[in-house]
């Protein structure tokens, strides 16, 4: 049976239940720019109706609403959406990451260009070249002890920049250790904070979306998966938990993710793509120009000796190797044999790069056997970082050698002809000689080639790597779309919900004072008839 004020509580449920509807859509408006917010709903239901069903209830018919109540207050968000945006997220950060790493280093390999490493090896070449045409001109010869400097220089500064390069990648990959730390410090102390909240009944929805925005932050850098349990989430690195409830599991620092990243948890996400560009990139570029440049110094390349040149005491032939006479038979000289002096015919024969030709010349001074590029540190394997030029050329143009002809007295004296230009010609065509072995066996051609071979290699792999990164963005985007169109504020539908629930207000406002009224004529009307 109804109380006398049942209608009035009715009319009370219901303004607390509007009241509470337009504080949440007040609450979504507010933070409709607000990042990581999910909008809220309030759920109602009918409050249980005056007599529940048993064999005491009365007999009247039907059962008698008691109005409306809330039960919740909801956040609308699809966890499917979001382990699909955090796997799209990673897989952005990598290709983010290697797409930027290519872009630096396609700045310092800066080919084609006019300040590239092409442009001093064409200037080498072309300084013997002009050095070839008056060999004993000290400017020519000042010119090509320059113009190696140069080249010299220019690959010494592209290995510091592939050296600063893979040092930046590497304190990067330790400032996100710090990062991906902080990030699970957080996320533990939300799970303590919900765990408490929730046990009491309520539910933590703004805390649940700062959890939400820091993970998907976590899932930039790495690939994480994130399992939702009643301590809060447990998220994992493949088999490696890095946050289980209110602890955090473990300690990631550049030691940590370098493992992952070597026993293949660690797949995708910035820190990824760092140590990928790192081991991977630069490492293989550092590998190529170290192979150029001893290549240049030491590299096996096939030589045709003029006739009539006569070489230092001693010299023997690498490889197996041919002189074409005068009358066009050939002589084979085994490998490790003496070449005969002076040469009767063209010697087809191979030397240990342009180190191992200039050994075969004559300086001004008549002394011979003395290489052009050196290693910083002697007994060292030449490199790109430590290749230089012979300290000694350097000191003094006229030590690097040029002739390969000599003059013998009727004394048996021999004196060098310095006019002689046979080594500075072979110098000059070495840009054209397609004969270079690499010092590892893995390439031949010309010294060029292998600059065009790196430069096209990076070229593709910068390509790939963008169109990779702007595909993933899109994903990125598409995923975050479809999101943001269940968890987003819409202003316009907020607008319209906020006049919904004014209007239910003002309607329960406007039943409590009809009750009110026909209560105040029953309580003060009655019992004054015949007065």
């Amino acid at each position: 049976m109804t109380s006398t004020f049942h209608s009035i509580e009715t009319a009370r449920r219901s303004l607390f239940t509007q009241t509470a509807a337009l504080n949440t859509t007040g609450h979504n408006i507010a933070n409709a720019n607000t990042e990581g917010y999910t909008r809220q709903r309030v759920n109602m239901k009918a409050a249980i109706p005056i007599e529940a069903y048993g064999m005491n209830n009365s007999a009247m018919p039907g059962q008698m609403g008691t109005g409306v109540e809330f039960t919740s207050i909801q956040r609308i968000r699809e966890m499917f959406l979001d382990d699909q945006y955090r796997g799209e997220s990673a897989s952005s950060g990598n290709w983010t990451i290697q797409s930027d790493t290519l872009d630096k280093l396609e700045a310092i390999v800066n080919e084609p260009s006019d300040s590239g490493i092409r442009t001093v090896l064409d200037n080498f070449w072309k300084s013997w070249s002009d050095l070839s045409k008056n060999p004993e001109d000290p400017t020519a010869r000042k010119i090509v002890v320059q113009t190696a400097q140069s080249l010299t220089d220019a690959i010494n500064y592209m290995s510091t920049q592939l050296d600063n390069l893979d040092k930046d990648l590497n304190t990067n990959i330790d400032v996100k250790g710090k990062e991906i730390q902080s990030y699970l410090s957080s996320i533990a102390d939300l799970n303590r904070s919900i765990y408490k909240i929730e046990g009491m009944g309520d539910q933590a929805n703004d805390l649940r979306d700062q959890r939400d925005l820091l993970t998907d932050k976590l899932s930039k850098i790495i690939n994480v998966t994130v399992l939702d349990t009643d301590a809060g989430y447990t998220i994992s690195l493949g088999g490696q938990p890095l946050v289980q409830g209110a602890a955090v599991a473990a300690t990631v620092d550049s030691a940590f993710l370098n493992n992952a990243y070597a026993s293949g948890d660690l797949k995708a996400g910035e820190a990824y793509g760092m140590i990928f560009s790192s081991k991977t990139y630069v490492a293989d570029y550092k590998k190529q120009l170290d192979d150029m440049a001893n290549t240049i110094a030491n590299g096996e390349v096939q030589i045709t000796i003029p006739s009539g040149s006569t070489l230092p005491a001693g010299t023997t032939v690498l490889r197996d190797s041919e002189i074409i006479n005068a009358d066009g038979t050939k002589t084979t000289l085994l490998a490790g044999a003496a070449v005969p002096v002076p040469l009767t015919g063209d010697l087809k024969t191979t030397v240990k790069g342009l180190n191992g030709l200039h050994e075969l010349g004559y300086a001004m001074d008549g002394s011979s056997g003395r290489a052009f590029f050196t290693p910083a540190i002697a007994g060292e394997t030449i490199t790109a970082g430590n290749l230089r030029l012979n300290p000694e050329i350097a000191a003094n143009a006229n030590l690097f050698a040029t002739s390969m002809r000599v003059t013998t007295d009727s004394a048996g004296n021999t004196t060098v002809i310095k006019g002689n230009n046979s080594l500075a010609t072979l110098f000059s065509n070495m840009k054209d000689n397609t004969t270079f072995t690499s010092v590892d066996g893995t390439k031949t051609g010309t010294v060029g080639s292998y600059l065009s071979s790196m430069v096209g290699q990076l070229g593709i792999q910068s390509q790939e790597a963008t169109r990779q990164a702007s595909n993933s963005d899109y994903l990125v985007e598409q995923v975050n779309s479809r999101r943001q169109s269940v968890s987003g504020v819409s202003l316009d539908e907020e607008m319209s919900n906020m006049l919904v629930f004014q209007h239910a207000y003002s309607a329960a406002a406007r039943f409590m004072t009809t009750y009110d009224e026909m209560l105040e004529k029953l309580i003060n009307g009655t019992g004054t008839v015949g007065r």
